[in-house]
């Protein structure tokens, strides 16, 4: 699969997509020369029936110690039932009678990752893994193997399901499954259901951006690399341009993150890398100007694409605690600019900002293959403010703060 595609299909497809771009938050002005049409209206899941606890059931295998294994009951698909399976963990030791919870979403090629839920146990939380492509995990780390009580194939299948019934088509149905997940952890007698967050990787991260515009219970999303305006620019350009052009617009009418996103209201973490092959810094700054709860941004220069990368961010964790467990919160934004050729940003932070950094770009083109330079920036801690003075050569730039856990915080990025 390729990312490039000729000038004629980006814009031609970026018309589909100028529709889907909500405005941007009240809090912030969107960057210059961006537009914000009115966005579309989305596809109206019936939250009724996946706000039920759905059936569960034992399954055999794949086992995994201190894990339960199970499938839950999905949406019919084709007039026959479909299960989900599922990975369930709680900590070894828990410290709370009700446990904060995380619906983790996994990515293209991927299924329920064991390791991923006990990475959250040993942090003290029950966590949920499910399965969205009809699978079960089978021997070693990557294997998979299709059950009988699958529903529709996933991922790039998704643009050729365009002539099926809405409810069958994989987008809704993996949207949906997510969604029972949430009801079925929620259920569980040492969850708390008033502490549950969502996380997804790579398409997981598509999800979870359609999925935080319609199951408001989640307390916090964090999408990582995922994002809408598929069709303005991604990975997936050629295939929308396959489809020709009234499929297109028809499947990101129903199925791209941009519809769905103004209706996000919890905090929002968006983790991307800036040369990200599938999900690029245009489009992905398009996405998150879009919900109107309180977001923060995490940058990281060549970010590696994939499930070990993208489970891994600390700031989940950070995030997770702050909202669940009274932790010390990320980093906050509070404004940034120019003057006098400087960028700067202000900032609040219960823990101490010990380094902050000017990335950019001298390069144009395609922003999977721009190279990002770093510069030191200066941290005036009794203001609160970071500021870098902006190369001449620089196309494209924004500031990363990093605190004492660690952790990073960055801008909005800018283009001039």
């Amino acid at each position: 699969m390729t990312a490039r595609a000729g000038n004629r299909s980006l814009s031609w497809l970026l018309l589909l997509t100028l529709a889907a771009q909500g405005t941007a938050q009240a809090d912030e002005a969107a960057p210059p020369g961006q537009t914000n049409p009115a966005s579309r209206p989305a596809v109206q899941f019936d939250l009724a029936p996946l706000h039920k606890i759905p059936d569960v059931y034992p399954a055999d295998e794949p086992q995994v110690a201190g894990l339960r294994s199970l499938y839950y009951r999905g949406l019919d698909y084709r007039e026959h039932e479909t299960r989900v399976f599922t990975f369930y963990g709680t900590p070894a030791n828990p410290t709370e009678k009700k446990l904060p919870a995380i619906v983790l979403v996994h990515g293209g090629g991927g299924s329920a990752f064991a390791e991923w839920v006990q990475l959250w146990n040993a942090r003290g939380y029950a966590a949920i893994a499910m399965d969205l492509c009809g699978c079960v995990p089978i021997g070693t780390h990557g294997h998979w193997q299709h059950h009988d009580l699958a529903g529709p194939p996933g991922w790039d299948a998704s643009f050729e399901q365009l002539a099926d019934p809405i409810h069958e088509q994989w987008t809704y149905q993996a949207v949906s499954a997510v969604v029972l997940a949430h009801t079925l952890i929620r259920s569980f007698p040492e969850v708390d259901a008033e502490r549950v967050g969502v996380t997804g990787v790579s398409w997981g991260g598509y999800l979870t951006s359609i999925v935080s515009g319609v199951d408001d219970r989640f307390r916090f999303a964090a999408p990582v690399y995922g994002c809408g305006f598929l069709g303005d620019n991604s990975v997936w350009l050629p295939q929308l341009e396959k489809l020709g052009r009234e499929q297109a617009r028809l499947w990101l009418d129903r199925w791209d993150p941009s519809v769905y996103l103004p209706g996000a209201k919890m905090p929002m973490l968006w983790i991307n890398g800036t040369n990200d092959f599938a999900y690029p810094m245009d489009s992905w700054q398009k996405s998150y100007l879009l919900p109107t709860g309180p977001r923060t941004l995490s940058l990281r220069v060549r970010m590696p694409h994939g499930a070990p990368a993208g489970q891994a961010p600390e700031e989940i964790r950070v995030l997770a605690e702050s909202l669940f467990r009274h932790g010390k919160p990320l980093p906050r934004i509070v404004d940034q600019g120019i003057t006098d050729n400087t960028a700067w940003a202000t900032f609040e932070s219960a823990e101490p900002v010990v380094r902050a950094e000017l990335l950019y770009t001298a390069d144009t083109g395609k922003w999977q293959e721009r190279k990002w330079e770093q510069a030191p920036a200066e941290i005036d801690q009794a203001a609160t403010r970071v500021s870098a003075p902006i190369p001449a050569s620089a196309k494209v730039f924004y500031l990363n703060l990093i605190d004492d856990r660690d952790c990073i915080v960055s801008t909005r990025h800018v283009e001039r």
